[in-house]
């Protein structure tokens, strides 16, 4: 199986390739696009800012590419905030994959949101053998808003989108690589799609 990671100037990559070894995977971090499309799986991590990984995402072409792809694709935090259709960060508009706006967190609580918090999953093939209320590993301070592609939501504060679905695009807000068993877990169902 061929495994893409997208390159794109954003952070956590070395994270998730060290994730895809340790469930007897390789993958290969590029932003070539016939790289891109020639792959199995294909997945866009992410800890950054919006405006600029668009731009980058923009000036190699990689916008189109990543809204025609017809693999599963897998948008980890930034990753699937920049397949919404905006973000408040910088005003940014996004990949309009998700039918959803990214917010900024309006809370007494704690923001960025740093680590463990449950998700309530829902019947998607990406929680496969999980329980309904699992924890997983956050950090962000922006969020997308509950919508009809939301299979996962998270309460901090309010509830938010924790994960995403529409056709064979997928996004998840924690970050799977680094929420232990669960986030294994859901790597290897991500991967068996």
């Amino acid at each position: 199986m061929k495994i893409v990671i997208i390159k794109y100037n954003a952070g956590n990559v070395q994270s998730v390739q060290f994730a895809l070894n340790r469930i007897g995977f390789e993958g290969l971090v590029s932003d070539e696009i016939k790289s891109i499309e020639k792959a199995d799986k294909i997945i866009f991590p992410g800890v950054g800012e919006a405006s600029t990984a668009m731009a980058y995402l923009k000036e190699r072409k990689l916008d189109k590419v990543i809204q025609h792809l017809q693999q599963p694709v897998l948008g980890i935090c930034l990753g699937m905030q920049l397949l919404c259709t905006s973000s408040e960060e910088n005003n940014t508009n996004c990949l309009g994959i998700f039918n959803t706006k990214v917010k900024k967190f309006n809370t007494a609580l704690k923001v960025p949101q740093i680590g463990w918090n449950f998700i309530n999953t829902s019947a998607s093939p990406l929680f496969n053998d999980l329980t309904e209320k699992t924890y997983a590993y956050f950090v962000h301070s922006y969020y997308a808003e509950l919508c009809e592609h939301t299979t996962a939501k998270t309460d901090y504060g309010h509830y938010f989108s924790a994960a995403l679905q529409y056709k064979n695009y997928y996004g998840v807000q924690f970050h799977p690589e680094k929420s232990a068993a669960a986030g294994e877990q859901i790597l290897k169902n991500f991967l068996n799609l």
